[in-house]
């Protein structure tokens, strides 16, 4: 089943720090839903936004009133077969990328990978969950050529 990505840009900031943000973004997404054959639905609806608004987003609907670096939002089912929706925040990604000394691009694509698993029933809440997404999340990154986001630093001891 054909599943579609619809890509909102809210926050311009993306496209200036990523030119080609919009198809790093449906890679990502395409490539946990080509993992998945077995899906139904037809979409997902991915928002890349500012702090603000995710912020907003995370206090309106989590009772958590600061911004984080992605939100997935699964949807009941419904006769339009909407999976859901994710949302990232840009300054959020931007930072963590930065403080971790990965490219945005990595980052960007380990997080939407990370919200359509979300959408699709994974989670982390606990130890056997986190290793299951974790592990799946990794394959799905290989594929992308991206190295593994849950791996040690090198060590600069020597």
């Amino acid at each position: 089943m054909t599943i579609t990505v619809d890509i909102e840009i809210e926050d311009q900031a993306w496209t200036q720090a990523e030119p080609e943000v919009e198809a790093l973004v449906w890679r990502a997404a395409q490539a946990v839903l080509d993992a998945h054959e077995d899906i139904e639905g037809q979409g997902i609806v991915i928002l890349l936004a500012d702090d603000g608004s995710v912020q907003a987003l995370n206090r309106d609907f989590r009772q958590k009133d600061y911004a984080t670096n992605v939100l997935s939002f699964p949807s009941p089912p419904n006769p339009e077969g909407q999976i859901g929706d994710i949302a990232l925040a840009f300054g959020v990604c931007a930072r963590e990328a930065a403080e971790q000394g990965k490219p945005l691009a990595h980052h960007l694509q380990h997080l939407v990978a990370h919200g359509v698993l979300h959408l699709l029933g994974y989670d982390h809440q606990d130890d056997g969950e986190a290793e299951a997404m974790e592990a799946f999340e990794r394959e799905i990154l290989a594929g992308l050529d991206i190295p593994d986001p849950y791996a040690e630093p090198a060590s600069t001891e020597g």
